[in-house]
């Protein structure tokens, strides 16, 4: 991989993902370095985090180094699609109304909610007895 490229980093709920988008790739994608495919083995979660470089036509423009940690699958996915959306952006600012509009530089706020006392979980009260 060439020594110049676009740095992004992304999150979601417990996971963080710092990507790294080399110009003139021919699409490899590595994971913690693994190919894709073998990390995200669940199609559901490659696509998802696919999405950014689909909606901008660039799927084959860049190769793409990854490595993410925390979490789990599903967020590390969300984590490494948020990336890739703010790589592309530091590579090509025009791209923002594209990558806005699928939703992919909006981060997603939601969190595990905190258990609290009194209770079993988050919100689960024990099973109220009149006697």
């Amino acid at each position: 991989m060439s020594s110049v490229y676009y740095e992004g980093v992304g999150r979601r709920k417990t996971s963080t993902a710092r990507v790294r988008l080399f110009p003139g790739g021919k699409g490899n994608i590595l994971v913690n370095d693994k190919p894709a495919e073998e990390y995200f083995f669940r199609k559901e979660d490659l696509a998802h985090f696919l999405a950014p470089l689909e909606a901008v036509g660039m799927r084959d423009a860049f190769d793409v180094s990854v490595h993410v940690k925390g979490g789990g699958v599903s967020g590390q996915a969300g984590a490494v699609r948020m990336g890739i959306a703010r790589a592309l952006l530091k590579a090509n600012p025009d791209l923002r109304p594209v990558l806005r509009a699928g939703g992919f530089l909006t981060r997603d706020a939601r969190m595990k909610e905190r258990k609290k006392p009194g209770l079993k979980r988050a919100r689960k009260a024990p099973t109220y007895t009149k006697r």
